[in-house]
């Protein structure tokens, strides 16, 4: 028994190392790295590149196209999860594995997508210029591709919640006269509220640091089209290290917020679980 015992403790402080090891590496060390990178040449370097009009408006670009993919994918969210569990029909299957798509497709692929289906080759373009409208290498394309990469994660997070619940309050409450807006808010958004939060942190989180789809469609245009990443990349590749790093402080920062945010609704969530228990 206390051979099997020590045997136990010393395989649970080796597992423990090589966590913490790896968190480590992979985590501390990384932001470490890119804090200490950002002050080494003081606060004042510091405090102009991070006020740098160019880094300004990428911080407002990556803003709002963060808010358009918010507000667009929790609607969509909302709606799909709500028709997948909660109606049956015929193609079911293919619009639930469509919602998958853009999680299996690079956001590169993404990206050579619509330039081909937006850009000066596609049937669409004579359209599009005569509505005065830009796709590529525009503000839109930035939001379209923002959208694309965070299309599943407000709809995956509510899905299981809903086919857990099942139908049967839904069904009771409307043959007690209940109407379909007054089921949905105080029957069915109560069971599903938190997981609709954590879904949109996830959102929030994926679209603030998209780069790929949005590199692809950018263009590169300095104080335009650049979001956070763009910028950081640009700096980086004009060696202008200790700005790069300065504003991925940016981001680190705004990861920190939405870990600590995604954190304190899971622990609501989970109290709230066992008070209902």
């Amino acid at each position: 028994m206390e051979n099997k015992s020590t045997g136990s403790k010393i395989t649970k402080w080796v597992l423990v190392g090589i966590s913490f090891l790896f968190v480590f590496v992979m985590l501390i060390l990384p932001l470490v790295t890119v804090i200490t990178e950002a002050l080494r040449k003081g606060w004042d370097t510091y405090i102009k590149a991070v006020t740098d009009e160019y880094t300004v408006k990428a911080l407002l670009l990556t803003l709002e196209a963060t808010a358009f993919a918010v507000i667009f994918n929790t609607i969509f969210g909302l709606f799909s999860a709500w028709t997948i569990t909660k109606y049956r029909f015929r193609g079911k299957k293919i619009l639930t594995a469509l919602i998958d798509v853009p999680v299996t497709v690079s956001p590169i692929i993404a990206g050579l997508i619509f330039v081909l289906t937006f850009g000066r080759q596609s049937f669409l373009y004579p359209y599009l210029q005569e509505l005065n409208i830009n796709v590529v290498f525009a503000v839109p394309g930035i939001i379209l591709a923002t959208v694309f990469v965070t299309f599943p994660f407000i709809s995956r997070e509510l899905i299981p919640v809903l086919e857990a619940q099942g139908t049967d309050e839904e069904e009771a409450s409307a043959l007690m006269g209940a109407g379909g807006f007054k089921i949905f808010t105080k029957v069915t958004f109560p069971h599903i509220k938190w997981a609709f939060l954590y879904g949109i942190v996830l959102c929030v989180a994926r679209a603030i640091g998209e780069f790929g789809a949005v590199s692809v469609l950018s263009g590169h245009l300095r104080g335009k089209t650049n979001t956070l990443p763009l910028h950081v990349e640009i700096l980086f590749n004009e060696f202008q290290y200790v700005p790069a790093f300065a504003v991925s402080s940016i981001l680190v920062m705004l990861a920190v917020v939405i870990l600590i945010i995604r954190s304190v609704i899971e622990y609501i969530g989970k109290r709230n679980k066992e008070d209902v228990r």
